[in-house]
C-alpha cells in the first residue's frame, strides 16, 4: 500500500519539479564526466602529471602494491585494489588508521604502497606516507593538491588538479571520487598492457562466474564428442540412414553431416527432422538427407572461447553448433542447452 501510495504522488508531481529534478541529475552527471575528461585532456596533451613515473615504480613492484585511503578515498581505494588484482597485480587493502596502530606488518619491503587523499593532507594519509619513506618503501600519492604534504612525502606525485565537486555546496566527495576511480583503474589497465597481460591471464585471474566461464575453450565444455557419442554422418546417407547412424536414447539435438573428405558439410536438427516428417509423413525419412540439411551452418572452432559460442546463439538464435578443427572436420558440437546449466545463457 505504500509503495502505491508514493508512485501515485510520483505521477502527480508539477511537471515543472520533475523537470528541474532532471535537469539536476544531468548537472551532476556531467559534472563528474568532465572531471574525467579534463584529465584526460591533460593527459593527451602531455602534461607532466606523475602517470608515467607511477607505472615505472609499479612494474618494478616484486610484492603486492597496497592501497591506503580514508573515508571515500578508502572505498575508491579498495576498488582500484580489485582493480590490480584481477589484471595480475597482486594487491591488497590496508586502512591508513589501522596501519599506523599495529597492520604496518601488512606491508612488506617489495611492496609499493599507493595512498589516496583528494586534499593530500589527510592526517592518518600523511603520517603513512611519512613512516614508509623513513622505511624506504616506494609510494605513489594520488591527490588534487600538487603541493600537498602527501605530494611531498610520496616517492611519486600524481597530480589530479582542481575541480568542482558535483555537490551543489561543493563538499561531499563526487566528482573528486570519480576522477580518482578512473585514474586508478587506468593506471591498472595500462600496468597490464606493459605486462602483456592477455586473455589467457585473465582467464587464469577469473576461474569463476560469468567472466571465467566466457573465456574458457569452448572444447572444454563439449559434451558431444566426434568419436565418442556424437557420430560424423555421411551426407550420402537417407534421412532414415542417418538417424539409425545417430544412435538411440541420449543424443544431440542435431546431426553433423560430413562430405567424402570428412569435412562438415551440413546439420540436420530435431526441428528440421519435424518439419520434414509433417510435411511428407514417414515416406520423408528415405529422402536424401543432403537435401533437407541446413548447408554451410554457423561453427565454432577449436580456438574459439564460451563467449564467442553465448554470441553466435544470441545473434543467430541457434541451439546446436558444430566445432570444426582447421581442416573443417567436425570435432564435436555446442549445445544450447549446456551453456544453459553454465549460467552464461538464459532460456
Amino acid at each position: 500500500m505504500a509503495d502505491s501510495r508514493a508512485l501515485s504522488a510520483a505521477e502527480t508531481r508539477d511537471p515543472h519539479v520533475r523537470a528541474n529534478e532532471r535537469a539536476f541529475l544531468r548537472e551532476a552527471l556531467v559534472t563528474e564526466a568532465n572531471a574525467v575528461l579534463a584529465f584526460a585532456e591533460r593527459v593527451a596533451a602531455g602534461e607532466e602529471l606523475g602517470l608515467h613515473a607511477a607505472l615505472d615504480l609499479l612494474e618494478a613492484c616484486k610484492g603486492h602494491v597496497v592501497v591506503c585511503g580514508m573515508g571515500k578515498s578508502g572505498l575508491v581505494g579498495a576498488k582500484i585494489s580489485a582493480s590490480l588484482s584481477s589484471l595480475g597485480q597482486p594487491s591488497h587493502f590496508v586502512h591508513p588508521a589501522e596501519a599506523v596502530h599495529g597492520d604496518l606488518g601488512s606491508i612488506r619491503s617489495d611492496d609499493v604502497v599507493l595512498l589516496l587523499s583528494w586534499s593530500g593532507e589527510t592526517q592518518e594519509v600523511v603520517a603513512l606516507a611519512s613512516i614508509l619513506k623513513m622505511d624506504g618503501i616506494p609510494t605513489v600519492g594520488m591527490s588534487g593538491k600538487a603541493k600537498s604534504s602527501l605530494a611531498r612525502a610520496a616517492t611519486v606525485h600524481i597530480d589530479l588538479g582542481d575541480l568542482t565537486e558535483a555537490c551543489p555546496l561543493n563538499l561531499a566527495p563526487t566528482a573528486s571520487t570519480t576522477l580518482t576511480l578512473a585514474v586508478g583503474d587506468a593506471l591498472a589497465l595500462a600496468l597490464a598492457q606493459r605486462r602483456d597481460f592477455g586473455k589467457d591471464d585473465f582467464h587464469k585471474h577469473h576461474p569463476g562466474g560469468m567472466l571465467g566461464a566466457g573465456l574458457r575453450p569452448v572444447t572444454e565444455v563439449l559434451r558431444f564428442r566426434v568419436g565418442k557419442n556424437l557420430a560424423a554422418v555421411p551426407d550420402t546417407s537417407s534421412v532414415r540412414e542417418a538417424l539409425r547412424a545417430a544412435g538411440e536414447g541420449r543424443r544431440a539435438g542435431a546431426i553433423v553431416l560430413v562430405d567424402g573428405a570428412g569435412r562438415l558439410s551440413g546439420i540436420f536438427t530435431d526441428g528440421d527432422l519435424r518439419r520434414h516428417v509433417n510435411g511428407g509423413g514417414l515416406a520423408a525419412l528415405d529422402a536424401p538427407i543432403a537435401s533437407v540439411m541446413t548447408r554451410h551452418p554457423a561453427t565454432l572452432s577449436t580456438d574459439s572461447l564460451v563467449r564467442d559460442a553465448v554470441q553466435l546463439i544470441q545473434e543467430k538464435r541457434l541451439d546446436e553448433i558444430p566445432v570444426v578443427d582447421r581442416d573443417g572436420k567436425p570435432v564435436g558440437l555446442v549445445d544450447v542447452q549446456d551453456l544453459i546449466a553454465m549460467r552464461v545463457v538464459r532460456e
